[in-house]
């Protein structure tokens, strides 16, 4: 997960790509999601304040990210600038496509056999994370192969839509 964090937004940054620098702020929203789902699990289970508190942060920075996506995307619209091509950025995406299963399986049954509602929603971030990681990895291919860097606006707008989904299911929750 560092690994995405890391290089989604390092690579985001050198090579233009908002798509990536959304790709892996949602990551680090992810990551520390877990991080508080972990502590929770490591804290006395019967407590729900940890759990409640990992919750209440989590909406909070999906939240946070929708309007600085946004601001990025039409900041970079404005400007002119034209993400470039990135076989760094792609070899990430894919690496997320192909983990993300995974980690929405292990997750998901961990939270089943333990009862742990925050473990349960944090499986379903992984979920989201892989469709965001097919619409980044399509954007990354795109450009890479017909060179149309327009198309990272049109995966930043997906990335974000997805953020927005899941920030309004976890407040629904």
């Amino acid at each position: 997960m560092t690994v995405e964090v890391i290089g989604s937004i390092g690579i985001g940054l050198l090579s233009g790509s908002l798509a990536l620098i959304a790709f892996g702020s949602d990551s680090l929203v992810e990551m520390a999601s877990g991080l508080m789902v972990i502590m929770h699990m490591k804290s006395c289970r019967s407590s729900s304040d940890l759990g409640e508190l990992t919750e209440k942060i989590t909406k909070l920075l999906l939240v946070a990210l929708i309007p600085i996506i946004a601001a990025g995307a039409v900041y970079s619209y404005v400007m002119g600038f034209k993400p470039e091509s990135s076989p760094w950025g792609i070899g990430v995406a894919i690496g997320a496509v192909v983990i993300m299963p995974v980690l929405w399986v292990q997750k998901k049954t961990i939270g089943r056999e333990t009862n742990c509602a925050s473990l349960s929603i944090d499986a379903v971030e992984s979920v989201t994370c892989f469709l965001m990681a097919l619409t980044l990895l399509g954007g990354l291919l795109i450009n890479y192969f017909f060179r149309i860097s327009w198309i990272d606006y049109v995966a930043t707008a997906v990335i974000l839509g997805f953020v927005a989904k899941e920030s309004i299911e976890a407040f629904r929750e």
